[in-house]
Parts: structure tokens; sequence; C-alpha cells
């Protein structure tokens, strides 16, 4: 599901549309027309989207660890190697 960005039509003392709001919704969702807080109108801004190429998406190990996190790896059925960070070196199901 995608965010929309929306923005008031009119000056508001509003907290939540007072300058502008992300809302979570489907596709399928109809725009929102009045802001779900104080019921002022609003119109929905055209953003861009954020679009990751590549393997730019995926952490390195080093940066996981000074994030604090730990990853494993799947080596067998029910069974998980560590690859970063603190933790247990291997983690079974047994």
């Amino acid at each position: 599901m995608p965010f929309y960005e929306y923005t008031t039509t009119e000056q508001s003392d509003c907290p939540h549309c007072g300058d502008r709001f992300t809302v979570l919704q489907k596709l399928s969702d109809p725009r929102l027309e009045c802001c779900p807080e104080c019921g002022g109108p609003v119109r929905q801004l055209i953003s861009s989207p954020n679009v990751v190429s590549g393997q730019a998406h995926k952490l390195k190990e080093s940066s996981i660890e000074k994030a604090g996190f730990t990853q494993y790896k799947k080596i067998g059925k029910g069974v998980y190697e560590k690859t970063a960070g603190k933790g247990p070196g291997v983690i079974s199901a047994d």
C-alpha cells in the first residue's frame, strides 16, 4: 500500500493538517477530500516515488552491527547461523 501526501486548501490551525500529512491508503481507496481530524478541505499532492534499484536496499553486515542488530541466515531446516551482531553463533529448533 502506498503513502499519499495531502495538504490543506485553506488556512488551518489544525495540528494534523496545518501543513502536510501522510496517509497509508490502498490504491483502490478514494482520495481524501477532508482532514480526518478537523474536517477541513484537503487536496492530494503529487510526490516522487521511492525506488530502490539493485542491491542498494540491503544492509552491510558492518552497518547491522553498528545499529545494534543481529543477523542470521538459514543453513538448514530450523537451523540459523549468525552473520553479524551479538548473540549465539547458531540457533536451532531443537
